[in-house]
């Protein structure tokens, strides 16, 4: 007993003298192999999306790789590939027997397209946006500045599929009626300006559920304004009109009557002088509805966030430089509720709620008069 307790002391002051926890590295190790493998998925997961693969397997009984393969109209190799990352990583069910694959319903609850808001794996193309500019990004660490829009690969067409499910799919239901009185003033006919409007598919919607309002949509980037325009065309819309503008040179006073910002503002070159612009922008009475990431502006609130390690992380490789790279604020993605109650009042708006949703687990909506 005397030798155990003395092998103790020593490990004891040994830690003291700065030697290593062998118990922690093993546990630090073990969690780098988790996301080694977790990191992989999400790649995996992304392509399962992207290809639709997830869509095919909800709707089929346990199938062979050639059955699956047929039935998504994809290369049976590449299939049974991405199945066994699937299966290694216990998303998707494998039958040695009759050498089938299954996903389960209750996976496929938050895979599919048919999950609409419950639905990752749209969400998991981040990973290949994002790391498509990994090494632009390190050279900013080392000089400062920021990587531009036209540098993120794919980056208006996730974030439009991101909007659909988030906005365009709860506009009717859970959105709009957060302002008591806003549909019947849309139905009516009112003037409603979106500011970083994308592919413009929220504006699109509302164009077509409410014909004698007036819609018009701003966006920095030329791409997704394109995409806008040729989609309200399609459409016969001619209550909708979009405009390449950047919104910090925004001076129209007392224009409308409804202002939308999804997932906008922290991006923003001068955030504070865009919601000043968007205060002025708005008829008395009329109403600022902004969505922003649900976070707190102190990290040390974030820390049981469930997704706090991605908020930060695609902050760091976009919103945050994004904004620098136009010689900006930086805020980033967690500028959180407090700062931004703080500069919503600072823009004169007196009133302001913050509400939650049910279909969205992200976001914060604040509703600004």
């Amino acid at each position: 007993m005397l030798q155990d307790t003395m092998e103790l002391n020593g490990l004891m002051t040994a830690r003291g003298n700065g030697a290593m926890d062998l118990e922690k590295k093993q546990a630090m190790t073990q969690r780098l192999l988790g996301m080694i493998n977790d990191a992989s998925l999400t790649m995996m997961i992304s392509i399962g999306h992207r290809t639709g693969l997830f869509d095919v397997l909800a709707e089929m009984p346990a199938a062979t790789t050639r059955q699956i393969a047929a039935a998504a109209e994809l290369s049976e190799r590449y299939v049974r590939e991405w199945l066994g990352a699937m299966v290694t990583g216990r998303v998707i069910v494998y039958d040695p027997m009759t050498q089938t694959y299954a996903l389960p319903k209750e996976h496929a609850a938050v895979l599919t397209r048919a999950a609409k808001g419950d639905n990752l794996a749209g969400t998991m193309q981040w990973m290949a946006v994002l790391g498509s500019v990994e090494s632009e990004v390190v050279e900013k660490f080392r000089r400062g500045g920021g990587v531009c829009y036209e540098h993120f690969h794919r980056f208006h067409d996730v974030m439009a599929g991101e909007s659909d499910l988030t906005v365009v799919g709860g506009l009717r239901d859970h959105i709009l009626p957060l302002e008591p009185g806003l549909m019947k003033k849309l139905e009516l006919g009112i003037e409603v300006l979106e500011i970083g409007c994308g592919q413009g598919h929220a504006m699109l919607l509302l164009a077509r559920m409410f014909p004698r309002s007036r819609f018009r949509g701003y966006d920095l980037c030329a791409e997704p304004i394109e995409k806008a325009k040729m989609a309200a065309m399609e459409q016969g819309l001619t209550n909708l009109t979009f405009e390449v503008r950047d919104v910090t040179t925004m001076d129209e006073l007392g224009r409308y009557d409804l202002v939308l910002a999804f997932d906008v503002i922290h991006d923003q070159k001068d955030p504070a002088g865009v919601l000043r612009a968007v205060r002025g922008a708005l008829r008395e009475g009329g109403v600022f509805l902004m969505q922003d990431i649900a976070a707190s502006s102190l990290l040390e609130n974030n820390m049981d966030h469930p997704l706090g390690p991605f908020f930060y992380t695609i902050s760091t490789m976009h919103c945050m430089t994004v904004s620098l790279a136009q010689g900006g604020a930086g805020l980033g993605t967690c500028w959180g509720r407090e700062l931004a109650q703080q500069m919503l009042g600072e823009a004169g708006f007196r009133k302001v709620r913050i509400e939650q949703l049910p279909h969205d687990m992200i976001n914060d909506y604040y509703v600004a008069k």
